[in-house]
């Protein structure tokens, strides 16, 4: 099997996050064990049935047999074509089997192809762990960290009140917000969403938000941090965009659209590690995001 990245490999730069904050090369498939830490992995845009995401759910396993993910987070497309219930067994229950029986939740919000058909249902699948909402809070680590899985392709006044209000009250160490559209992306077809943008981040600076993940450009990407946060783009979990990361753009730290991939993070006190894994298992982009 090759794992030599080819064509676009990662930049595995040095960037500044936030005060003081550095992102650095760092290894998370074999690592010792924190007192206190949640390990978990990131997929978007991946529920298609096909190859690219066998392969994908198949390098998730061997991350969570190397060291156990405590639960994944779908940033999206969760099911393709839509999200008719037909396809739950097909698209996400036979690839992900071996993880499932392992007991390992997934966490999910809404993308795009989501709401077509079965949005409603996906938020009543017990394996999605929606709470039967579009959008939901989700707290790990007794105060380490939460997440908010907002439902970006309806961002009503209802779901910014409730998303300001559950972060003004968050006492988390890390916040985390989860969402389809990426509000910054250097992917060629779909890019910034800037309407996103100036609803979620005056309240994403104002509270305190350390890490955004988002999926929908069928790419990876780690940006530059913007206003002090970390963006990440997984859109690529089963249905790989080759060639649609602009290169010119000045919101790269780290890209790749190669092949499909997932990312494992795995969160402690006063650091976050990252490592983006290609279908392939080969390691295109890892580092540390800090406090």
């Amino acid at each position: 099997m090759n794992n030599r990245i080819t064509r676009r490999q990662a930049l595995l730069s040095l960037a500044t996050i936030g005060a003081g904050a550095l992102v650095r090369p760092h290894s998370l498939l074999a690592g010792t064990p924190a007192k206190q830490k949640l390990r978990f992995a990131l997929i978007g845009d991946w529920g298609t049935g096909n190859q690219d995401e066998t392969r994908v759910a198949e390098q998730m396993f061997s991350a969570h047999k190397a060291k156990a993910f405590d639960f994944v987070i779908s940033a999206g497309d969760n099911i393709y074509p839509n999200g008719s219930p037909r396809h739950f067994k097909r698209n996400f229950e036979e690839p992900f089997n071996s993880i499932l029986a392992d007991r390992v939740n997934f966490y999910a919000v809404l993308g795009n192809h989501d709401v077509e058909s079965g949005g409603n249902e996906q938020c009543q699948y017990p394996l999605f762990n929606m709470q039967g909402s579009r959008y939901y809070g989700l707290k790990k680590g007794d105060g380490l960290a939460e997440f908010f899985m907002l439902d970006s392709n309806a961002f009503d006044n209802s779901q910014a009140e409730w998303l300001e209000n559950t972060l003004r009250a968050s006492q988390a160490r890390w916040k985390i917000a989860v969402f389809h559209h990426p509000i910054y992306s250097s992917g060629k077809t779909h890019g910034s969403a800037m309407g996103l943008r100036k609803k979620l981040e005056p309240m994403f600076t104002r509270y305190g938000v350390n890490i955004g993940l988002s999926g929908h450009d069928h790419i990876y990407e780690r940006t530059k941090p913007q206003q002090g946060i970390q963006y990440f783009v997984s859109g690529a979990g089963g249905k790989s965009r080759r060639g649609d990361v602009n290169l010119k753009s000045e919101l790269r730290s780290a890209s790749y659209d190669d092949q499909s991939h997932f990312v494992v993070l795995e969160i402690e006190d006063k650091q976050v590690s990252f490592q983006a894994v290609s279908e392939t298992g080969a390691t295109v982009d890892t580092g540390l995001v800090t406090l």
